[in-house]
């Protein structure tokens, strides 16, 4: 201990020591002036900026012409004072090895670096908004920022590049091609995402086209780009074609025995969209009561929603192997019914066409492909049974009330015809 503690005291003298002669020396003092005024300089620099330019100081309103420009631009605002320190740092070391006397600038290089570091913390913190991304730039970024600052990044490369996980002859899987797997996958998915969100909503946005076509096109389209990009990631990460053969058996293995439902789901969604049993916009209903308006076919599954605004996660494989109705597959046209009673001296025939030409009153009811019918049901122990049936396009959910105003119809017209409406009625007698 007494070892350790003498040998911390003169490491400690000799550092004081040399920090004692740097302080004697005029390059060194230039130096630490020139950080100095550079951290001085900097923020009343960036505020002057601000005051000239509106654009950095005035966040926009959503809505506002070229609003993602400004927004970046009011961004970059924030950033302005971290900006400006990188570039006075940079000109003062210019400046300083202009003059003979001070031409040492090695000070003011670190403090460029770490300044640029924290350059770089500024962006992760101003442009990334989710917290996931957010903290994973700055536990990847800011560590990666600092060796390569301290200039150790190419040892750190030697390292993982002699780091071998998976020999593959001529070009083994080394720690590195993770590490760029991890680095370009993320990039170019992202870059991908964004594209593949752009491109599907131009190909959508195609009016000429049929809906089924445009969807087709729009799944293939996603499908292509995705094969395109994992194929640049793999070219990125240095991984040979011929190691991807190795790679694509593991994966064909691991569907065959553990991702067969997602194989199978995948293939029922190509299926599904090439066959068009199944589109945007149909109203289908499955077993177990699950109906309502198919929202969205993806790879895996098929978004439907219902009625009351609930979406139902379907796998594609509920489409290809199980039985469903789908109402509107060919047709939009769907046929109702409505039940009402009458009293049983009621005229039926002068009350058949009142009711019929009352209820093709309504706007949504059809002539074709039959006008509305009413027709006699049954005897019932207080009323005569009748019901209406009626066309109409579309389906009786949330946005349409057939049903309900054609029943409302119906109790309009027979109180405005005095037509009585009988209801079950008991009479109870005392016997004492």
């Amino acid at each position: 201990m007494d070892f350790d503690l003498a040998t911390l005291r003169s490491r400690s003298e000799d550092w004081l020591d040399q920090i004692w002669l740097w302080l004697q020396t005029p390059s060194f003092l230039a130096q630490l002036s020139a950080i100095v005024l550079s951290i001085l300089i900097a923020p009343l620099l960036a505020r002057l900026f601000k005051r000239m330019i509106p654009l950095f100081r005035t966040e926009p309103v959503d809505g506002v012409k070229y609003f993602k420009l400004r927004q970046v631009i009011y961004k970059i605002g924030g950033l302005l004072g971290a900006i400006i320190l990188v570039v006075l740092l940079g000109l003062s070391s210019k400046l300083l090895m202009s003059v003979p006397a001070f031409s040492q600038v090695w000070l003011v290089k670190l403090a460029q670096s770490l300044a640029a570091v924290f350059l770089v913390y500024r962006v992760i913190k101003v442009f990334l908004q989710d917290p996931f991304y957010r903290k994973l730039a700055l536990w990847i970024l800011i560590p990666l920022s600092l060796i390569i600052v301290l200039g150790y990044f190419d040892e750190l490369k030697s390292i993982l590049n002699g780091t071998v996980l998976l020999p593959m002859g001529k070009n083994p899987i080394t720690a590195m091609t993770v590490v760029k797997l991890v680095v370009f996958g993320f990039l170019f998915f992202w870059v991908g995402n964004f594209s593949n969100v752009k491109g599907q909503s131009a190909i959508r946005s195609q009016e000429t086209m049929d809906a089924g076509v445009r969807e087709i096109v729009a799944k293939l389209f996603q499908i292509v780009l995705f094969i395109i990009i994992f194929f640049l990631v793999v070219g990125a990460a240095g991984i040979s074609l011929s190691g991807l053969v190795v790679v694509f058996s593991a994966v064909g293995l691991g569907i065959g025995f553990g991702l067969q439902p997602i194989a199978a789901n995948f293939i029922s969604g190509l299926i599904i969209l090439f066959d068009r049993s199944v589109k945007i916009g149909d109203y289908v209903n499955m077993e177990g009561d699950k109906f309502g308006r198919v929202k969205a076919i993806n790879i895996r599954s098929t978004t439907v929603t219902t009625a009351d605004g609930k979406d139902i996660i379907v796998p594609n494989t509920k489409f290809t192997e199980d039985a469903y109705e789908n109402w509107t597959h060919d047709n939009p046209l769907q046929r109702y019914e409505v039940d009402f009673g009458v009293a049983y001296d009621t005229d039926l025939d002068a009350l058949i066409p009142l009711i019929r030409d009352a209820v093709l009153e309504h706007d949504h009811v059809l002539s074709d492909p039959d006008v509305p019918s009413v027709e006699f049901r049954s005897f019932g122990d207080s009323a005569i049974n009748m019901c209406v049936e009626f066309w109409a396009e579309g389906i009786d959910d949330g946005p349409n009330k057939f049903t309900s105003d054609v029943g409302l119809i119906i109790w309009r017209t027979l109180k405005a015809n005095n037509i009585e409406i009988p209801f079950p009625q008991r009479v109870v007698k005392n016997i004492n």
